[in-house]
This record gives structure tokens, C-alpha cells and sequence, in this order.
């Protein structure tokens, strides 16, 4: 009989370093719970890892694993979609990581639509260097590398994500576990790329976007009467709303082709799974001589 999964076998037999309390620690735990509800293995998930504190992640969760270039994983991410369809891929990276260095690789993969689910750990700083400016950081921000405050407007994921067309756009909560596993089930479940970004407050050098800062702000789309996840005019306009009232939860979503069910040449077996003799290969290599 196959064993029944819980959280604590997504575990490995090293202790997360994550300082006390921080935001990490809630976004592991929904993460696992979300992989067992879903009926997942360990062998059914490959996750690439950003550099930065969610980057440690690596060594903390038992999935295959990918540990990436700064703002590399999304590429590598879907070039291992591409070899293997079926893998449930997903990228864990900071917003510094996403969208500082990664930025330009996050937009053109969710235009292509690649099956892939992308949780951004947006602290609103570059944490494990120490909290220098990130560029979800508040207009004003001031920190080691910006003493007289930041002097760009931050990054808005949810309304970049919209324009450049993501099929699966949502926020979650680090403080809110049991929510932000429902939003990892539906975005890992979503034929196409999913955004996930998720305020994780760093409790060491963030003193302004603490876990209360969020509670007394946030409010859910899902409580929000009328609300409709398919109309993109209301995303747009809850993407927008950021201040004393933050919305959280799926903003938009959307079934369309995504980036493999393109290419005829994925059809049928996955390409990892597929026979390849040593003449295919020099054919291969002499192409490019």
C-alpha cells in the first residue's frame, strides 16, 4: 500500500536557521501541509531555490532540489519543465532575488505562460546581506544602502504581473498559514505559471513591515462581496489598493495555453523519460559545430 503522507516527511534531518520568528518558518509549514493535501511525494517535486535567506530553504525541505544563480531560478526552473512534464515545479526566491536580478527572466516566463508555480518571499529587503534596499522596498526606505531614504517607488508584483499577462496572480500572508496553503494548492494545481507572492516579515532588520503592520492592514478577496477572480478590471483595481487596507489572497485567474502544450514535440512521453542513443547525440552536437 502507498504510505500516507504528512508535513513532517517533507522534512530533512536538518534544522532550519531562519532566525526566531521569522516569516519563513509559516511559509514552510503551509508549504508542506500543502504538498500532503495535494497527495504529493517528495519525488513528484523539484523546487529551485534563489540566493538569500529563502534560498536556505534548500536544505530544509525533502524535495528534489535545485539551488540557483542569484535571480536564475525561474529559467532553470522552466527549462526543467520543459525536460520533465511530470515534475510539479516550484520556485521559492526573495523579492530581491525576483524581482531585483530575476526580473527580466519573471516577465518573459509568465508572458510564455510555462507551467510553473513562482513563491516570491517578499520581505521588502535584501535580508540575508543585512537589509539593504530591495526593490519592493517603500518609496522613503531608509537602510544600509539607502541612509537617506530610498529615493525609487517599489515594485508592484501583483499590478507588473497583471500587465505582462500571468494566468495565476495572488498574494499571500506568512502569518496566516492555513490560507497561504490554499493558495499554494490552487497555484501548484494551475495549468501555467502562478505568482504567489507572499509578505514574509524578516523580524531582524524590517521593523516597519512587521507581522502586526500586516494584521491590522490585511483584508481577503475572498471575504470581499462581489468579488471575482476572473475579472481582470477587479484585479487591477485590488492590485492597485495598497495603504491602510492591503488585500490579499488570488487576485486573477485565468486558463490559457500554457508555454509546452505549444511545442508539438513535448506530446506524449516526457522528454527525460525517453530513449536517446549515442548517434542522436553526436547528430546533436555536430549541429552547432
Amino acid at each position: 500500500m502507498s504510505k500516507v503522507m504528512k508535513a513532517k516527511d517533507f522534512n530533512t534531518s536538518y534544522k532550519p536557521s531562519w532566525c526566531p520568528g521569522c516569516g519563513n518558518f509559516g511559509m514552510q509549514i503551509a508549504m508542506q501541509n500543502a504538498l500532503v493535501e495535494l497527495g504529493l511525494k517528495p519525488e513528484n517535486v523539484l523546487i529551485f531555490y534563489g540566493i538569500g535567506c529563502s534560498g536556505n530553504g534548500v536544505n530544509f525541505t525533502k524535495t528534489y532540489a535545485w539551488h540557483s544563480l542569484h535571480g536564475r531560478a525561474v529559467p532553470s526552473a522552466v527549462g526543467a519543465k520543459l525536460a520533465n512534464k511530470d515534475l510539479k515545479i516550484i520556485i521559492m526566491a526573495g523579492d530581491g532575488d525576483g524581482y531585483g536580478e530575476g526580473m527580466g527572466h519573471f516577465i518573459h516566463a509568465l508572458r510564455g505562460n510555462a507551467d510553473v508555480t513562482y513563491v516570491v518571499h517578499d520581505n521588502k529587503l535584501y535580508s540575508l546581506t543585512t537589509g539593504q534596499a530591495a526593490p519592493t522596498s517603500d518609496k522613503g526606505t531608509k537602510t544600509k544602502s539607502t541612509p537617506d531614504g530610498l529615493i525609487e517607488v517599489s515594485v508592484n508584483p501583483m499590478a507588473l504581473a497583471l500587465s505582462a499577462g500571468c494566468s495565476f496572480v495572488s498574494r499571500g500572508f506568512a502569518g496566516d498559514a492555513n490560507n497561504l496553503k490554499e493558495i499554494f494548492k490552487a497555484a501548484i494545481m494551475h495549468p501555467g505559471f502562478s505568482l504567489v507572492d507572499v509578505f514574509q516579515p524578516c523580524v531582524t532588520f524590517n521593523k516597519i513591515n512587521t507581522f502586526k503592520y500586516y494584521f491590522d492592514r490585511l483584508y481577503k478577496l475572498s471575504d470581499k462581496p462581489g468579488y471575482n477572480k476572473t475579472d481582470i478590471n477587479m484585479a487591477f483595481n485590488e492590485a492597485l489598493t495598497f495603504g491602510n487596507k492591503i488585500p490579499y489572497g488570488i487576485f486573477y485567474q485565468k486558463v490559457r495555453d500554457t508555454y509546452d502544450s505549444n511545442l508539438p514535440q513535448l506530446k506524449g512521453q516526457a522528454l527525460a523519460k525517453r530513449p536517446m542513443k549515442v548517434k542522436d547525440i553526436k547528430k546533436f552536437v555536430q549541429a552547432f559545430a
